[in-house]
C-alpha cells in the first residue's frame, strides 16, 4: 500500500515502470512455485490425493486474487500515466487494496518457540516470527491430525530453503549496487533528484524484500509439513543423543576404548568448547568413549564436572592402559588427542562432514546439517549442573528477558584489527531494525527489545544512549569482566555462559561469525528449533568451523565472467567458498580451474559433506 501511496507524490512514468517490475516478479515467483508444488506433489501416494487437490485449490484461489490485484494496479498505473485519475477515485483504489491485505482469511499467524527447559530444550512450537498471540491455537495440535502423517519431499524442502536465501542475496545485490550510485550523488556527481529516487528504490525495496521474507514464513506455516518437521527434528535429536549415551557409558569402562582430550587449550571459551565437539566427535567416528581432561581449566580450577555435567556416569579415567598419540593403531585402547590445528593425518569425518546414515534426513530438514551436527554434541556436553543452572534462570529473570528478542553480540578487545574489523552498534541495529519491521509488515506492532552481550562494557552504554526507543537487556559488568585482563576467573565464566545461552535463546541472531561465543550460539539455537539456519546476521564471515575441511558449494547456473575479478563457472562445477560479501558476490576457488575470484551466490548451492561412521546398530 506504501507503494501506490507514494505514486501520487512522485514521477508517474518512472513509479509505474518500477511497479510493473515488483508485480511481474511477484506473479512469475507465485507461478513457478505453484508448478513445483502441483510436480512435487504429483509423485506422493494416493492417499494424499485429497489434500493435493485442497492444496492446488488454494495456491489456484491465491493466484487468481493475485491476478485480479495485477489488474486494478494496472489500471491505476494506466489512469497515472495518462493524468486520468482524480484523487478522490484513487483514494477508494487504495482503500479497497488495503482492505484486501486486512482480509483476516490472508493474515499471517504468529507465535513463538517456549524451550521446556535449559541447553537439553526440544525443538519448540514455532508459529510465526515470534510475536505470540494469547489465547492462539496450537498448530501442531490443530494441524497434526489432517497433515501429521504426511511428508515433504527432498526437493521441496530444498527449493523453500533455496527461495528464502535467494530473496536475501538478490537484495544484498540491489541494495549494494544502488548504495553506491547514491554515494556518487551524494559526492555532488548526479542531481539531487536523481538522489531522492534512489532512496526511495532503496526504501521499497527494502519493504518489498521483506514482504516477501512474511511470505515465506506463511508459507511455511501453511504448507502441512510443521508437524512432521517438529517430529522429525525430535526424533533425530533423540537417536543422536542416545547414541552419545551410550557412547559415553560403556558396560566395561576398564577395558572399553577411549580417546583422550584436554580441555585447557590455550585460546577462550568459545574457542574451548569447539575444542572438545572436536574431540566428541572423533571419539563417536571411532566409537571410543570420550575422557575429558579438565582440572586446572583456566576458567574453573575444579574442572569441568562442577560447571556442567560429567561428560560420562561411568568412565571418568584412562585407566591403567597405555596411551599412544593419535593416530595410534587399530588395537590401541587409549587415544591421545592434539588440537585439530594439528591432526595428521586428516580423518575425512571432520567439520563440514555429517554421517552418512542421517545425511538424507538431516538435508530435508534443515538448512544447514553441519551446524545441527555440531549443536546435538553441544546439547550434551552442556548440560548445566543445578547450581548452574540455577544462575541462568535468575540470569535470566533480572534481566527482564522476554521475546520476541533479538541476540546481539558485539565483540571488540583482542579481536579487533588482529582477526575481525571493528562493526559500530549503527551496523548492528541496522539489522536488528529490518528485523523488526519484517515483524511489522502486515501492521503489527512488536516491542523493539534486543539481548546485547559484549565484552566492552562501553558498547551497552552507547547502545542505549543512541537507541532509546529499544528495551536494551545487557550487564555492563559482565561486559566488563570478558575483557581480557580478567577473562579467566569464575565470575567472568558465570558472565559468558549466561550470554551464549540467552543468544541462543533469542529470535533472531546479529553478530559477527569471526566470533567463537557467536558461532557457538549459533550451534546451541538448532537444538531449540526443526530449522534454525537462517536466524541469523553475521556482519563478517559466513559459518565456519575451525580447523574444517575445505567448504564446497556446486554451481547449479553457469556465469561467464563480468569483469576481471570474476570466476568463470559451468554447471557442476565445484566451488571452493571462502567468503561471502554480502553484496549478492561470493568469493572462492573453483576447483575444476584452479582459478580464484567472484561469483554471483545464488548461482551455487551447498554440496552436503558426508562421511561413513559407526551406525549403533543397537540404539
Amino acid at each position: 500500500m506504501l507503494l501506490v501511496r507514494q505514486l501520487f507524490g512522485a514521477s508517474a512514468n518512472s513509479w509505474a515502470r518500477a511497479l510493473i517490475i515488483f508485480v511481474l516478479a511477484w506473479i512469475g515467483l507465485v507461478y513457478v512455485f505453484v508448478v513445483k508444488l502441483t510436480n512435487t506433489q504429483g509423485q506422493q501416494a494416493a492417499g494424499e490425493s485429497e489434500l493435493n487437490a485442497r492444496r492446488i485449490s488454494q495456491a489456484l484461489q491465491m493466484l487468481e486474487h493475485t491476478r485480479q490485484r495485477n489488474e486494478e494496479l494496472k489500471q491505476l498505473i494506466d489512469e497515472l500515466m495518462s493524468d486520468q485519475l482524480d484523487k478522490q477515485s484513487a483514494l477508494k483504489l487504495v482503500q479497497r487494496l488495503e482492505n484486501d491485505a486486512l482480509n483476516p482469511k490472508l493474515a499471517p499467524e504468529v507465535g513463538g518457540p517456549e524451550p521446556e527447559s535449559m541447553f537439553e530444550s526440544a525443538p519448540a512450537d514455532l508459529r510465526g516470527w515470534n510475536n505470540v498471540a494469547e489465547g492462539a491455537p496450537n498448530d501442531l495440535e490443530a494441524g497434526a491430525t489432517d497433515h501429521g502423517e504426511f511428508e515433504p519431499s527432498l526437493e521441496y524442502e530444498f527449493t523453500r530453503r533455496r527461495i528464502q536465501t535467494n530473496i536475501g542475496e538478490i537484495w544484498n545485490f540491489f541494495s549494494s549496487e544502488l548504495g553506491k550510485v547514491r554515494k556518487a550523488v551524494a559526492a555532488g556527481h548526479a542531481s539531487a533528484d536523481l538522489e531522492e529516487s534512489i532512496n526511495q528504490v532503496l526504501l521499497q525495496g527494502a519493504e518489498h524484500k521483506r514482504s516477501l521474507l512474511s511470505d515465506m514464513e506463511r508459507m511455511r506455516q501453511s504448507d502441512g509439513y510443521e508437524a512432521w518437521r517438529h517430529k522429525e527434528a525430535r526424533e533425530l535429536s533423540d537417536l543422536v543423543q542416545r547414541r552419545l549415551h551410550y557412547l559415553q557409558n560403556p558396560s566395561d569402562c576398564q577395558n572399553a576404548r577411549k580417546l583422550v582430550c584436554k580441555l585447557n587449550k590455550g585460546c577462550g571459551y568459545g574457542c574451548q568448547l569447539h575444542h572438545v565437539v572436536y574431540c566428541f566427535i572423533v571419539a563417536y567416528a571411532t566409537e571410543r568413549t570420550l575422557i575429558l581432561k579438565s582440572r586446572g581449566w583456566r576458567y574453573h580450577k575444579g574442572g569441568w564436572e562442577e560447571v556442567f555435567q560429567p561428560v560420562s556416569n561411568s568412565c571418568h579415567d584412562a585407566g591403567t592402559a597405555n596411551t599412544y598419540n593419535w593416530p595410534g593403531k587399530p588395537n590401541t585402547q587409549v587415544l591421545v588427542l592434539p588440537i585439530i590445528d594439528s591432526l595428521m593425518p586428516r580423518p575425512p569425518y571432520l567439520p563440514l562432514a555429517v554421517p552418512e546414515d542421517l545425511a538424507p534426513r538431516l538435508k530435508r530438514l534443515h538448512g544447514d546439517p553441519i551446524v545441527w551436527w555440531v549443536g546435538q554434541f553441544l546439547k550434551y556436553l552442556l548440560r548445566p549442573q543445578p547450581t548452574t543452572r540455577d544462575f541462568l534462570t535468575s540470569g535470566m529473570r533480572n534481566l527482564g528477558w522476554e521475546r520476541p528478542i533479538v541476540g546481539v553480540h558485539v565483540r571488540r578487545t583482542d579481536k579487533v584489527g588482529t582477526e575481525a574489523a571493528c562493526h559500530s552498534v549503527e551496523e548492528y541495529m541496522t539489522y536488528v531494525e529490518d528485523y523488526y519491521r519484517t515483524l511489522e509488515v502486515n501492521g503489527s506492532t512488536v516491542a523493539r527489545r534486543i539481548f546485547l552481550a559484549s565484552d566492552d562494557a562501553q558498547v551497552i552504554e552507547e547502545a542505549r544512549r543512541k537507541y532509546p526507543q529499544y528495551q536494551i537487556i545487557g550487564d555492563p559488568e559482565v561486559a566488563r569482566m570478558a575483557s581480557v585482563s580478567t577473562r579467566y576467573t569464575d565470575t567472568a565464566l558465570n558472565g559468558i555462559i549466561l550470554d551464549i545461552h540467552l543468544l541462543s535463546m533469542s529470535d533472531h541472531l546479529v553478530c559477527t561469525f569471526s566470533s567463537q561465543v557467536c558461532r557457538v550460539a549459533y550451534e546451541i539455537m538448532q537444538t531449540m528449533y526443526p530449522d534454525a539456519a537462517h536466524r541469523f546476521k553475521s556482519l563478517d564471515d559466513i559459518y565456519y568451523y575451525g580447523g574444517q575441511n575445505a567448504h564446497n558449494r556446486r554451481v547449479v547456473i553457469a556465469h561467464k565472467p563480468r569483469t576481471h575479478e570474476d570466476l568463470q563457472l559451468r554447471v557442476g562445477d565445484l566451488v571452493s567458498v571462502a567468503g561471502n560479501h554480502w553484496d549478492g558476490n561470493s568469493k572462492g576457488k573453483n576447483t575444476r580451474t584452479n582459478q580464484g575470484g567472484l561469483f554471483p551466490s545464488f548461482k551455487v548451492e551447498e554440496k552436503v559433506d558426508t562421511a561413513k561412521l559407526p551406525l549403533y546398530a543397537g540404539i
